[in-house]
């Protein structure tokens, strides 16, 4: 069992020049070893416990070391330290409880204000909006201010008082065996205050629920899945505490000519197989209002991509476009006159092969693998 004289360093196992951290670090793990609940009717326990802490009330506090280190334990008798026999406290009690049973126990002071939720909302836009960018209204139901009482929850003409509980503080105190317990004050629910004529129209809460009319500015380029934030458009916090946000998710409809990946625009575009075969050029429409011509070249097959750069999305909060990308599929005709039949066969008849070179390679390939 450690005596009343025991050097405060030997206690918490210490060098004499060690720092705070150092001290602090030392007396937690010796404060959880030694600590009363843990080692339930061992005196020694409680003993050690009584003198490591009151070695670290002495060396946590930058004067009583300095008197510690010069005068030694003679430093806190006959008065030297303003009376008493010793550090009377048992050490930082909020660091043994935050230590040992989470920070539910630790710290003082009201509670802070609670923050009002964040709220979501889902926009459905059409991609040319996406493209131009939009200001859009929207309206929702949410948690206001109220009006009546301005948010304080009090009747008109009447304020919140201290609570006659915890005296303002929030918190209330309790002894339990070795320890005094704090926790929120059960009246006021840790505010500190209580209102003793609540709003008639918010009821004590500070906030109502009431349509609300927001502008929404939707950048150029917003894709499905953006987010929006406006700051402050949230559910109001209760009794006056800072709104929440309000989150605009963005979903882009399907368009009947395009699809998007990023900033990129696809489409597939049929065309007759006479310009496949010559070459030619058709016209896609642009988001923006304007055209695009786009050059076929002659003998191009189905499932061939040809992109146009900068035809595309716009960079959201960035410069320039992505590309459009036209996927060309080659069309056989279903309806054909006598004349243009009689051509078809007229060319039928003139083929040598040598016109459709996949073709012949793939038939070459059958007769050497099956002797054909």
């Amino acid at each position: 069992m450690p005596s009343s004289q025991t050097d405060y360093y030997e206690l918490l196992e210490v060098s004499r020049d060690a720092d705070d951290k150092t001290i602090k670090s030392s007396y937690r793990r010796l404060a959880m070893q030694f600590h009363p609940d843990r080692n339930s009717g061992c005196e020694n326990s409680e003993a050690k416990f009584k003198a490591i802490s009151q070695a670290y009330d002495c060396l946590k506090d930058p004067q009583k070391r300095a008197a510690y280190d010069r005068y030694g334990h003679e430093a806190f008798q006959q008065g030297m330290n303003g009376g008493g026999g010793g550090p009377q406290d048992f050490g930082d009690i909020g660091d043994i409880f935050e230590t040992i049973f989470g920070s539910a126990f630790g710290g003082g002071g009201r509670q802070q204000p609670r923050r009002g939720a964040d709220l979501r909302y889902d926009m459905e836009i059409g991609l040319e909006d996406a493209f131009h960018g939009k200001t859009s209204e929207i309206e929702i139901e949410v948690s206001q201010s109220c009006e009546t009482c301005s948010g304080s929850g009090a009747s008109p003409g009447t304020d919140a008082r201290a609570c006659n509980l915890c005296h303002g503080h929030g918190k209330v105190r309790a002894k339990q065996g070795f320890f005094v317990v704090e926790r929120a004050c059960p009246n006021c629910h840790g505010r500190g205050e209580v209102i003793e004529k609540p709003c008639h129209d918010c009821r004590g809460e500070g906030r109502v629920d009431r349509p609300q009319s927001l502008e929404v500015d939707i950048p150029p380029g917003v894709d499905t899945g953006t987010r929006i934030r406006l700051s402050g458009k949230g559910e109001a916090g209760p009794r006056g505490a800072p709104a929440g946000d309000l989150y605009i998710f963005i979903h882009i409809r399907p368009h009947a000519v395009f699809q998007r990946e990023g900033t990129t625009l696809l489409t597939r575009v049929p065309i007759s197989f006479t310009t496949a075969a010559l070459g030619g050029s058709v016209e896609i429409p642009d988001l923006d209002g304007e055209t695009n011509e786009i050059d076929i070249p002659a003998g191009i097959q189905s499932g061939k991509q040809l992109r146009q750069r900068g035809a595309g999305m716009p960079v959201l909060q960035g410069r320039g476009r992505g590309d459009l990308v036209v996927e060309i599929a080659v069309e056989t005709p279903t309806r054909l006159t006598k004349a243009q039949k009689e051509i078809l066969q007229q060319f039928r008849d003139s083929e040598t092969g040598d016109e459709c070179p996949e073709s012949r390679s793939f038939f070459d390939k059958v007769k050497d693998v099956f002797g054909a």
